[in-house]
């Protein structure tokens, strides 16, 4: 789990965390986001993109295939996207959190509402397709049984 939130430590992730993934290229979504950092707590804007089971960020939203992420966290490692407006006390505000303490839940703010609702449902969706807890052994076929 070390490294998840790598751009918290001031590292910028390591290649194999996104190696493959041509985050530049047609993304299942991108926007401008506002991040909490997890130990100094300011809020900091980033550019995400959402592809493949990972979200990315980056300082500026020009983003090319000699761009470098910023930070990166595997869809395959959360368990839950929900709204966090009573957490942070602020609008807009949602929680990507892990399962048990593998991490820590991190915090985001949507410019607009609409935005926020978009952002966790194109999460929520890719969490579920990328959950390490649903690997194919422990998929039933019911239909092979009869």
């Amino acid at each position: 789990m070390e490294g998840l939130w790598r751009s918290v430590t001031g590292q910028d992730p390591s290649t194999e965390e996104y190696s493959g993934i041509e985050f530049w290229s047609r993304p299942e979504r991108t926007g401008w986001l506002t991040k909490q950092g997890e130990y100094i707590k300011t809020w900091r804007r980033r550019w995400f993109v959402l592809k493949q089971g990972k979200l990315l960020w980056f300082k500026d939203s020009n983003v090319t295939s000699a761009s470098v992420p910023r930070g990166v966290i595997s869809m395959g490692t959360c368990q839950t996207v929900k709204g966090a407006e009573d957490i942070v006390h602020k609008p807009c505000a949602f929680e990507l959190s892990g399962s048990g303490n593998s991490l820590e839940p991190m915090y985001f703010l949507a410019d607009t509402e609409k935005e926020k609702e978009e952002w966790i449902n194109s999460i929520g969706r890719s969490i579920v397709q990328n959950s390490l807890a649903l690997n194919d052994s422990e998929i039933v076929d019911y239909d092979a049984r009869r």
